[in-house]
């Protein structure tokens, strides 16, 4: 009889006995019996298929290769899925790579009330319990001159709740040429329409004049929206009602009006050779009730929705049951903090700041960081793709100020393969940079994978990997 034609029990170990092997009782150490015994348990069922399949006298049984084959499948399993990445994108605020890196002030504040008790909702000086927005409130009123402040989730649960709140069951006029729509298809119309009110469109796609909304104006509207066009910009034969006169026409009606910002900033971006973005102090100063904007974009903190304006709109606003389902929680509270006390050192604030600092760099640091690093990248594409640094455009992202671009450098790496196959090939090399213990997410762009080198502040982590990246485009 031959060793492939003898029965199944005698070709395949058992479980049990690979798990009394040396190398199975560590992994049943490392990862727990039960998790350890699944896993050789599958191994071996999927061996079973490939003997009893064509050309399965190939397959090897032996109890180090059911091992091996249980450690890769452990591993895989018990790593998060979750990780971080190199963006190198050229989207500095990229929404799919988690938008604005944290400061390290934040990052301390996350871990302190991550570990355990902290007073969110309790008030250390009379010992009862308290109100878990007093932690960035009186920071975020100090910051943009409001009245009063509140916050929760995201932007977007904050306009929910703004009009949720100020004009359920009534009407809603804005202009349809702010009736955005921003990444994975969220819609402000349905916003509008989930939070209970009845939209009245006005004006045009391209403009809309002050008359347009006193038109519009009856005994069942609620207030007047203005939205911020996120990412897009319509250029040419424009014209839209400014933040002034909306909120005067607003205040000769008797009703709020408010001004949802996207993005939104604290402080003027001109002052960091950036364009001007509208801040939350100057919408209120031209009159508008209530503000809203988000914290992860330009204003370089955790995923958060700021609500600023007016005492007692702010303060129905709070009231409103729906606030409890979009609070933040202790984590993001004590990052937001942090973040918001940075801003009060505005003389240090790109140094301090991650997300401001990466969109301020100069293209010629960003370069030298380019020199650093090319001949290891080329030296790891040997043969595969030819490496230069040249020069490219940087985009800030989600949704900030969409038209403009940012001088920055870049790493182009064009395989050699020429343009026959070259868009298979780029396609591994792109994929061989995401297969890196830190994943390097670059772009595709006119025949060539594109590293632009804004945001890569750790060259040593950068270039310590690249020995794990095989010439062939997938890594080691």
């Amino acid at each position: 009889m031959t060793e492939t034609s003898k029965p199944l029990q005698a070709v395949l170990p058992s479980v049990d006995k690979v798990l009394r092997h040396d190398d199975g009782r560590a992994l049943a150490e490392a990862y727990g019996r039960a998790a350890a015994t699944d896993a050789v348990r599958a191994v071996i069922e999927e061996l079973r298929q490939r003997v009893l399949g064509p050309g399965g006298e190939g397959a090897d049984t032996a109890e180090e290769a059911v091992l091996a084959s249980a450690a890769d499948l452990l591993a895989a399993k018990s790593a998060p899925s979750l990780k971080k990445v190199f963006n190198l994108t050229g989207t500095v605020l990229h929404t799919n790579l988690g938008r604005a890196p944290l400061p390290p002030e934040a990052i301390e504040a996350m871990t302190l009330v991550a570990g355990g008790a902290s007073n969110l909702e309790y008030d250390l000086e009379s010992g009862r319990r308290g109100d878990r927005d007093v932690h960035v409130d009186g920071l975020l009123a100090e910051l943009t001159g409001a009245e009063a402040a509140t916050v929760v989730n995201n932007n977007a649960a904050a306009v929910l709740l703004v009009l949720n709140t100020l004009a359920k069951g009534k009407e809603v006029p804005v202009s349809r040429g702010q009736l955005v729509e921003i990444g994975g298809s969220f819609r402000m119309p349905d916003i509008i329409r989930r939070a209970g009110c009845k939209m009245h469109e006005v004006g045009t796609t391209n403009r809309t004049h002050l008359k347009d909304f006193e038109e519009a104006i009856s005994a069942k509207t609620a207030l007047l929206l203005k939205v911020h066009t996120s990412n897009y910009a319509v250029q040419g034969f424009t014209k839209e009602v400014s933040d002034a006169e909306l909120a005067q026409l607003a205040r000769k009606h008797g009703i709020p009006c408010v001004d949802d910002l996207g993005s939104g900033t604290l402080v003027d971006l001109a002052q960091f050779g950036l364009p001007h973005e509208p801040t939350a102090a100057e919408a209120l100063a031209q009159g508008m009730s209530v503000v809203t904007f988000s914290g992860d974009k330009l204003l370089g903190g955790p995923q958060a929705g700021m609500i600023v304006g007016e005492k007692d709109l702010i303060g129905k606003i709070k009231k409103n049951p729906m606030k409890r389902a979009l609070r933040i929680d202790k984590v993001t509270m004590a990052a937001l903090s942090a973040v918001l006390r940075l801003y009060l050192d505005p003389d240090r604030l790109v140094e301090r700041m991650p997300a401001l600092r990466l969109l301020a760099r100069r293209a010629d640091e960003i370069a030298a960081t380019g020199r650093r690093i090319v001949d290891p990248v080329s030296r790891a594409l040997d043969g595969i793709a030819a490496v230069e640094l040249a020069g490219c455009q940087s985009q800030i992202g989600s949704g900030s100020l969409p038209v403009e671009r940012l001088d920055s450098a870049a790493l182009r790496i064009t395989p050699s393969t020429g343009k026959r196959g070259g868009g298979a090939a780029l396609n591994r090399i792109a994929k061989a940079f995401r297969s890196l213990p830190i994943p390097v997410i670059g772009r595709v762009h006119e025949g060539a994978f594109l590293l632009d080198l804004r945001c890569l502040e750790d060259v040593e982590a950068f270039v310590g990997q690249l020995d794990r990246l095989t010439p062939g485009g997938a890594s080691r």
